[in-house]
């Protein structure tokens, strides 16, 4: 397995709609997103951030603490999201040490299937909920920049230099 190196915005692949993954074997993929997110270190990796134009992420909201809980979602799709909202600082790989404050809701209900094909749905709140949203934006070609408005996003973006 190998890091593989991360896409950094402005990079015309991370406005993009992801395709389906479909019946890919994507297994040696995910190993190596695991092996970037986890070397970056962040907490969450999407296909477009290192090239793959596929509607997959990968996710672990818990190893910073301690115990590594890793997660695949390929062709993921938010099926409730909760009326209660929260505004939070969002970093992201992909925009290195620029934080934006996004919000998003509380609670979402996810359905997906993992690295092996087999499906899933769960209800998610707090971080793995605001983790997950992040990522799916990823997949539907949206950025956090991209949930501020025009005056915001460029006062934060004046002078950003990603290198």
């Amino acid at each position: 397995m190998s890091v593989l190196p991360i896409v950094l915005w402005p990079d015309a692949r991370l406005s993009q709609i992801c395709a389906p993954v479909g019946d890919a074997d994507i297994r040696t993929l995910t190993d190596e997103m695991f092996e970037t997110m986890y070397a970056a270190p962040g907490r969450g990796l999407a296909g477009p951030q290192i090239g793959d134009m596929r509607r997959v992420f990968v996710m672990d909201v818990t190893w910073k603490e301690g115990a590594r809980t890793p997660m695949v979602f390929a062709d993921p799709a938010i099926t409730a999201r909760s009326v209660e909202t929260v505004v939070m600082e969002e970093g992201c790989l992909s925009i290195p040490d620029l934080m934006v404050p996004v919000t998003r809701p509380r609670e979402v209900s996810v359905t997906w299937r993992d690295e092996a094909g087999a499906s899933h749905s769960a209800d998610f709140d707090g971080f793995a909920a605001r983790c997950i949203q992040h990522e799916m934006d990823h997949l539907d070609g949206v950025v956090t920049l991209d949930h501020l408005d025009t005056a915001t996003r460029t006062a934060l973006i004046e002078g950003y230099d990603p290198k």
